[in-house]
């Protein structure tokens, strides 16, 4: 049988996307309310913990949800990219991790679950609840969250980084965005939903700071943004900085609306994975659709939700539920 190079790296490529979804069975063995007889207060619980936190630090509501989405694109919904090695080498780690909050949280929300029902509740069932009660706590959309994954007991630095298998990265076109989705059963119309997540949150200027300056190697601006934007970023984000951050969604980060997609459609998208949303037809005629009055923004948010955090789960007799959510038992 004859390849030629480009279709011997497509064939590749699927071969690889049936290897990581056949690592376990989507969303099997997952329910709602699986805690309803072994800790029937542990959804409250996670809700009373994260009341209280988004009342003094509401800023963490962007990482939180976040961190979902870090956690179920390396293997599976798992609790993985929680874990804490000595040498450093795990996913927490990795570049596209560190700029990653709200890790003492999830710590604190273990902390309340094992006073109440000790070694029941998985971390990373916390992760997932606690998601959704941050998209609540902003005035976003409740959706039911299925539950009874178990803890992985692998973590590892190279993951998160790797080019075909990793995070989508901040610069990603929308071939290698739709590419990374399908690769774990998400389909376009979840890519463009989930990235409606942005509305909430915070990026580093490290993320996008050659669209500003640099974008082609030539000291230029990259010419799909618009151009008074970029000159209202120079002014909060200068060549190199490392530290400062800037709001994904301005005027409105801190509530879950549908402002990140009137944006995009502006060519105000902060990240080239933002923008990269005009430029697929599926994409574009959703973000036009969900600034209209017909939108169903909120409603598809929750379904894509759902679908995301029965990625690669561990279910049953697999993993574990750890006892502390920073190591395995």
């Amino acid at each position: 049988m004859a390849f030629s190079k480009n279709s011997f790296g497509v064939f590749v490529l699927q071969i690889m996307v049936l290897a990581l979804l056949s690592l376990h069975a989507e969303g099997q063995g997952l329910k709602v309310g699986f805690y309803e007889k072994s800790c029937p207060q542990a959804e409250k619980i996670v809700s009373t913990v994260m009341s209280d936190v988004m009342a003094v630090a509401p800023s963490l509501s962007g990482p939180l949800l976040r961190m979902h989405f870090h956690d179920c694109f390396i293997r599976g919904c798992d609790g993985s990219v929680l874990l804490d090695f000595p040498t450093r080498q795990s996913e927490k780690f990795s570049p596209p991790n560190l700029s990653l909050r709200g890790f003492n949280i999830i710590d604190k929300v273990k902390l309340a679950l094992e006073k109440a029902c000790p070694g029941v509740v998985s971390c990373a069932d916390i992760v997932a609840l606690v998601a959704r009660d941050v998209t609540v706590a902003t005035k976003g959309p409740y959706w039911e969250v299925e539950t009874g994954r178990r803890d992985g007991k692998v973590s590892l630095f190279a993951d998160p980084i790797n080019r075909v298998t990793g995070l989508p990265p901040p610069f990603a076109n929308i071939t290698l965005l739709k590419q990374s989705f399908a690769m774990r059963g998400l389909n376009t119309k979840d890519l463009v939903v989930l990235s409606g997540g942005h509305t909430i949150g915070m990026s580093h200027c490290s993320s996008f700071e050659n669209r500003l300056y640099n974008f082609t190697g030539k000291g230029d601006t990259d010419p799909s943004m618009d151009q008074n934007y970029i000159a209202r970023l120079k002014l909060k984000c200068k060549p190199r900085d490392q530290t400062t951050l800037a709001e994904l969604d301005p005027g409105s980060f801190l509530t879950f609306d549908d402002s990140y997609f009137r944006l995009v459609t502006k060519r105000r998208g902060l990240l080239e994975s933002d923008a990269a949303l005009l430029n697929d037809p599926e994409t574009r005629a959703y973000l036009i659709q969900s600034i209209s009055h017909g939108s169903t923004f909120f409603k598809d948010f929750g379904v894509s939700m759902v679908k995301m955090g029965r990625i690669g789960v561990l279910t049953g007799s697999q993993g574990e539920v750890r006892k502390v959510c920073t190591k395995t038992n």
